[in-house]
C-alpha cells in the first residue's frame, strides 16, 4: 500500500473509532460490533466454547449460525463429519432464506451427500439460491439442468413458479401494495 492510501487509511480508522467505541458500548449507531458471531475457526482448545456459542446463537434462530455449524459438520474438519447434522443446519439456515445454505443444500441433494439425489429438490433449492445472491448457484443448476429429464424439469419449473407467485401474493398482502409498486 503506497503512502496515501496508508494515510487515508488511518484517517477512515481514527474517524470510526468513536462509533466503534459508541456500538461496543451499546449506543445507538449503525455498526454492528463483530463480537459475539459464530466463528468455529479457532485453535482446538477454543473449539468448545466457540461450538457452545454457536449452537445458542442457532438455537435462538440465527441462520448465519445456523450455516455455520452445518459447514463445520459438513467439512469434518475438527471434528467427524457429519452429513444428518450438516443437512438439519442448512435446512434451518435456507428457510430463512440464507443463500450460501440453500447454495450448500442444493448440491447435497445433487450429488446426494447426506440424501437420496434429487435432481428436482436440487433445482428448485439452487435457483433459490441464485435469487437470493449465491454467485455459483445458477452455473450449479445449469449442472443439473443437464442431467434431468425434460419431465422433471418441468416439475421443478412449476414448484419454483409456485414458490414465488406465493410470494409475490404476500408482499402484496402485507402492506396492500402491489410488489411492482414503487416504494415510498
Amino acid at each position: 500500500m503506497n503512502r496515501t492510501g496508508r494515510t487515508l487509511a488511518l484517517g477512515c480508522l481514527l474517524l470510526l473509532q468513536p462509533l466503534l467505541a459508541q456500538a461496543q458500548a451499546g449506543g445507538n449507531s449503525l455498526l454492528i460490533p463483530a463480537m459475539g458471531r459464530c466463528t468455529l475457526n479457532t485453535q482446538p482448545q477454543d473449539l468448545e466454547q466457540a461450538l457452545a456459542a454457536c449452537q445458542k446463537a442457532s438455537d435462538e434462530g440465527d441462520a448465519q449460525a445456523q450455516y455455520e455449524l452445518g459447514e463445520f459438520y459438513y467439512e469434518g474438519r475438527s471434528a467427524p463429519r457429519d452429513l444428518n447434522k450438516a443437512l438439519s443446519y442448512f435446512e434451518k439456515a435456507s428457510l430463512q432464506g440464507h443463500a450460501q445454505a440453500q447454495f450448500k443444500l442444493g448440491t447435497m441433494f445433487f450429488h446426494g451427500e447426506g440424501v437420496p439425489a434429487n435432481n428436482i429438490q436440487a433445482y428448485i433449492l439452487l435457483k433459490m439460491a441464485a435469487v437470493n445472491g449465491a454467485e455459483d448457484a445458477l452455473d450449479t443448476a445449469d449442472e443439473v439442468t443437464e442431467k434431468m429429464p425434460r419431465e422433471e424439469l418441468e416439475v421443478a419449473t412449476q414448484v419454483l413458479g409456485q414458490i414465488f407467485r406465493k410470494y409475490l401474493m404476500e408482499l402484496q398482502s402485507a402492506d396492500g401494495r402491489t410488489p411492482f409498486s414503487p416504494l415510498p
